[in-house]
């Protein structure tokens, strides 16, 4: 089939519920996409963050291609080799205890909120547990993330969602305090609020909410199913900021491209909350995504790729910078590691900047607040970053 043919079948079988882009994308090298009609496109979206690798990694598919051969589904039922190797990795650079994995970033979310309302069901005998949220968020499209997602846009057409769900501003600790009362059981936060318009939290409103979930036995949830496995400067964001989490999620590039997500949780939770029955998935740490993950982890750690993002992060900001200094329509950038935002005037839509960035052969992002983002795969270089920002700086003047 040719690009328009396509197009038109997908539009044809598929719910509409994407307004894609009029590209076809057909292969992938290195930080480079291809289309169906041959033209090169460098890629500082990375799939929304999952190809952290970039594209036709060799180590990386020859994991997967020798897992294929061997098996590549057995149910939760059984045992198998690379659920043992996947979950073992996954804590050691974690830094948590216990892993349990899901098909997605949304069902991680889930499966975190069942862990901290069956921990305060333990603890009180009693149900009806509520969790703060905070505002400009973004944790998935499934009814229980969507519950806990603060933006009012995405929820309202599918109300009633979960209840006890009040929302909090980020950043600001005096709005969490007033949000918790005896309900509460978990207070979940993005460390780096990434469809929210990639605004970091600020390193002592996680100090002050980790200080009133110790000091009331509520469960601080972090979700780092965008800015995880290395993209702000550690293995996790939350790492940089030392202030550790009761329960982590991560996915996107957990998997290499592969749809595999987890949620992580510390002995004391593990040992208090969800016992055999209370959780499950068909899918969810089957054998291929499994060796997915061990391979991901094992080449991030031998090609130095979280020192590649501490490296270039000043370039990258520098030139960052110099958009700003250029372009009339920037006004400021924000942001961690290789996880960036370009804060635009309003007289200029992100979406636009977006398009025509697309056209001239770069893929960004946007996110709320008329922002454009940068979440490039870890391992580009100089280069790529220059090229990025050479095309930004033209577009946007």
């Amino acid at each position: 089939m040719n690009k328009q043919e396509i197009i038109d079948v997908t539009e044809e079988n598929c719910f509409h519920v994407y307004n894609r882009f009029d590209v076809v994308f057909e292969k992938g090298e290195g930080v480079t996409l291809y289309d169906t009609d041959g033209k090169e496109y460098l890629d500082f979206a990375s799939g929304i963050g999952v190809m952290a690798l970039g594209y036709n990694n060799k180590e990386f598919n020859d994991a997967i291609k020798a897992q294929v051969d061997k098996l590549y589904h057995t149910s939760n039922l059984y045992y198998h080799p690379s659920l043992a190797n996947a979950s073992k990795a996954l804590c050691k650079v974690s830094g948590m205890d216990k892993a349990f994995f899901t098909n997605s970033g949304a069902e991680a979310v889930e499966g975190a909120i069942k862990t901290a309302k069956k921990y305060a069901y333990n603890k009180s005998g009693h149900n009806g547990y509520g969790i703060v949220a905070m505002e400009s968020s973004f944790h998935g499209r499934t009814v229980g993330a969507l519950s806990v997602t603060g933006t009012e846009s995405y929820r309202n057409p599918f109300y009633p969602l979960m209840d006890k769900v009040t929302f909090a501003k980020f950043n600001d600790y005096a709005s969490v305090e007033a949000a918790v009362d005896d309900d509460t059981c978990a207070i979940i936060i993005e460390p780096v609020q990434g469809e929210g318009g990639v605004t970091p939290a600020k390193k002592e409103f996680l100090e002050d909410v980790r200080k009133i979930c110790d000091s009331k036995d509520i469960l601080l949830i972090f979700d780092e199913i965008q800015c995880g496995m290395c993209r702000t400067g550690n293995v996790y964001a939350y790492m940089g900021y030392d202030v550790k989490p009761d329960i982590l999620l991560t996915a996107k590039a957990l998997g290499g491209g592969l749809p595999i997500g987890a949620f992580l949780v510390t002995d004391k939770v593990a040992k208090s909350s969800l016992t055999p029955g209370d959780h499950g998935t068909t899918y969810g740490g089957n054998p291929l995504c499994c060796a997915a993950v061990e391979a991901s982890i094992d080449i991030m750690n031998k090609n130095n790729v979280l020192e590649n993002v501490n490296e270039l992060t000043p370039y990258l900001e520098s030139k960052l910078d110099d958009i700003v200094a250029t372009c009339d329509k920037a006004m400021s950038h924000r942001g961690k590691g290789f996880m960036q935002g370009v804060v635009l005037d309003e007289s200029i839509k992100a979406g636009d900047v977006v398009k025509e960035c697309l056209s001239r052969g770069l893929v960004v992002l946007s996110a709320g607040g008329n922002v454009l983002r940068l979440l490039p795969p870890l391992v580009i270089s100089k280069a790529d970053i220059d090229k990025a920002i050479d095309t930004i700086i033209d577009v946007l003047s």
